[in-house]
């Protein structure tokens, strides 16, 4: 009895020598956690910073002065009274000729004056198609089925696309007929900008879809993985029927943009470009709240699995993963108090995470720099650091939701 007793006293008085290990090896396995995904992400970052650097600005300047390509610019709205109208009035105010462009506006079971407006447009190029007309049955993509009806029904050899929300500059069709008829692409994906005001929604929305336009550029440029924005893009409509349209993606709710580019791509990956020139920037308007603002963001996360492009998918991986790391880090003070010792220097996982957080939002600013720059908005990138914190939030929300929960838009209830 006394032999047990005194073994019992053996490993008990051991157990915080254990448990001392056992901390000291947790510590370093999320150091070097840490300093693997960081690792990639800055990489990452500072890749795109670079492929951003390479692309040249584009300047328009027809061939002898003449243009010659047929445009269809297809504008799916649905509930767009507010907007529509300086839509329609941006592009009937374009350089480009006006024989040379029609404009086909495909209303999508408005519940508002969308269609009475575009309807007071008629004999000015502009084209009224309802949705109603050719969808009776309940589906989950009617932006796709009102493009591809467009479509069948355009004259242009070069397809535009952008939204009832969206006002283009002056010679927005001049540079996508130029860029078109002196490289010509099959896929042209082109910048997009928000204009906001003083409101926090509306300034985080301009920083970080800044961001994402960036990422677009860069990552068309080096053909490291397909991006877009069907705000402002283009295409070939022979690339849209050789590649089968929407076939094989018209099942998936959003995608419009990137799925259809990434078919296109597959086909020609030489032949999908960046339109980089400020004559060509698009406008648009931000979402009005939080809700409205998560509720687009798990829109655009819920296709994330649906990629036939893995490489963006392991992209959208590693940007989650480390987001989700910056996110969990100070819940980690509840069951670790103690300081970690990290090169012999005492840190508490709050004050790891604020030099993480602070790692992170310089290398981002390298790359945001140059691209705010383009967008005329580095007077905004003060700003980027205080919105560190929400960006973390959001992308784990939107990320997770997208994966397994169900979004609102356009008044409709999506899965």
């Amino acid at each position: 009895m006394y032999q047990t007793v005194l073994l019992l006293d053996a490993v008990f008085s051991r157990i915080p020598i254990v448990i001392g290990i056992l901390q000291i090896i947790m510590q370093q396995v999320l150091l070097i956690i840490l300093l693997i995904i960081f690792g990639l992400y800055t990489l990452l970052i500072l890749y795109y910073w670079r492929s951003w650097g390479t692309i040249a600005d584009f300047k328009w300047q027809m061939a002898d002065g003449r243009a010659v390509t047929k445009i269809s610019i297809v504008i799916p709205a649905r509930n767009e009274e507010e907007n529509i109208t300086a839509c329609l009035d941006s592009i009937l105010k374009q350089s480009y000729p006006k024989h040379l462009f029609e404009v086909l506006v495909v209303d999508d079971h408005s519940t508002d004056n969308t269609a009475a407006i575009v309807k007071s447009y008629a004999g000015q190029q502009v084209k009224l198609i309802s949705l109603s007309d050719f969808v009776s049955d309940q589906i989950n993509s009617y932006k796709k089925k009102a493009i591809e009806i467009a479509i069948q029904q355009s004259t242009g050899e070069l397809i535009v696309t952008t939204d009832g929300d969206c006002v283009a500059p002056e010679n927005w069709l001049q540079t996508m007929a130029a860029f078109y008829e002196k490289h010509e692409p099959a896929f042209i994906a082109a910048p997009v900008a928000i204009n906001c005001s003083n409101r926090f929604i509306e300034l985080f929305q301009a920083l970080d879809f800044m961001t994402l336009q960036g990422i677009t550029g860069a990552s068309v440029n080096k053909k490291i993985h397909s991006m877009c924005n069907g705000a402002n893009m283009a295409y070939t409509k022979k690339a849209f029927n050789e590649v089968g349209g929407f076939a094989g993606i018209d099942h998936i709710a959003s995608g419009d943009d990137m799925l259809l580019m990434h078919k296109i791509y597959k086909r020609d990956p030489g032949k999908v470009l960046f339109l980089k020139s400020k004559d060509a920037i698009v406008h648009t308007v931000p979402v009005g709240s939080i809700a409205a603002f998560l509720n687009q963001r798990i829109r655009w996360a819920s296709k994330a699995d649906k990629y036939d492009d893995k490489r963006i998918f392991a992209v959208l991986l590693l940007v989650y993963i480390t987001n989700l790391i910056l996110f969990l880090l100070p819940f980690l003070t509840i069951f670790y108090p103690e300081k970690l010792s990290i090169i012999h220097y005492p840190l508490s996982i709050i004050q790891l995470w604020l030099i993480v957080v602070l790692m992170k939002t310089s290398v981002e600013l390298v790359f945001l720099y140059p691209v705010a720059k383009f967008f005329d908005k580095q007077r905004m990138l003060w700003l980027f650091p205080f919105f560190q914190p929400f960006h973390i939030i959001y992308t784990v929300i939107a990320g997770w939701l997208g994966k397994f929960g169900s979004y609102r838009w356009k008044e409709r209830n999506v899965k």
